[in-house]
């Protein structure tokens, strides 16, 4: 059996609407999530038992004990497929910052998934992996598909009309651990989960002007814990080109929407110079 490598994609709430928290915990909320085309990267290869280790520049910011996502999930499929633990060795490239609001530990557990359902040929679609998948954003990023998340971001449309939208992603290096965020929230006035009506059509500058229109409601409490998404946001706002400026989910990542992919590339050239030990991708959500 080869060893199977796999793009664990960023993933990016083009808005957020969210509700007050619910008698079981839960804050209701609506969501079009799109992924990108940057990411970690998962690589599985046969071996006498499962295994992680995790390389790349974020590494040491990460746990690959027991309580691993990605140990978490293939584990959880182990048991519901009745084969035991995997025997494979995962490695993690970690690219993407920790705690970013982009969904990495759970694309990583979902790219897994799918690496060693295609090396072990176990014979599930991705409906039937995604019952392994681990929390609430575990089942969209392993579909990793441009989608509608509703309830607690588990009841998943997919909308397959969302454009090619040519985007900046920005980390401005620090943390934005999303219980944190979601008390702050709580402490405020809370919004609601309400689903927009969709765009009238779905040519990229109609979509980028319908989102302007949505928000995200973590995005305030989030700047009020860690100021540098503030900074991120302003610095965003002020490159050449741009078209919308958000945080995605709670943080503490921000998101940049342009016209063009070039416009996108020189505005990280751009930012990069000004905020050196930020991380910047130009990207292409979908």
């Amino acid at each position: 059996m080869a060893p199977v490598r796999l793009l664990a994609p960023a993933k990016v709430n083009l808005f957020l609407h969210v509700g007050p928290v619910a008698a079981d915990g839960y804050h209701p909320l609506a969501s079009l999530v799109a992924f990108a085309d940057v990411g970690d990267a998962v690589t599985v290869q046969p071996a006498g038992g499962l295994s992680l280790t995790v390389t790349g520049p974020f590494a040491g910011e990460l746990n690959d004990g027991g309580d691993n996502l990605i140990l978490q999930a293939l584990r959880a499929l182990g048991q519901a497929t009745g084969v035991g633990d995997p025997p494979v060795a995962v490695t993690l490239d970690k690219q993407l910052p920790i705690a970013a609001g982009l969904g990495g530990g759970s694309s990583d557990a979902g790219a897994a998934l799918k690496a060693v359902r295609d090396m072990l040929d176990l014979p599930l679609d991705d409906d039937a992996l995604a019952a392994a998948a681990v929390g609430a954003d575990g089942p969209m990023c392993l579909h990793a598909r441009a989608a509608w998340a509703e309830d607690r971001g588990d009841r998943l449309t997919f909308e397959p009309r969302l454009p090619p939208l040519p985007a900046l992603l920005i980390n401005p290096g620090v943390p934005s651990p999303t219980g944190a965020v979601y008390r702050a929230y709580d402490e405020g006035s809370a919004g609601s989960a309400d689903r927009p009506e969709p765009p009238g059509d779905w040519a990229a500058s109609t979509v980028i002007d319908w989102l302007s229109e949505q928000r995200n409601d973590l995005e305030a409490p989030a700047v009020a814990l860690q100021p540098a998404i503030g900074e991120a946001l302003t610095a965003a706002a002020r490159l050449p080109g741009v078209r919308l400026v958000r945080m995605s989910g709670s943080g503490a990542t921000v998101f940049a929407l342009f016209d063009t992919a070039d416009q996108a590339a020189a505005a990280a050239r751009r930012l990069i110079q000004i905020h050196p030990d930020w991380w910047a991708r130009p990207s292409v959500l979908r």
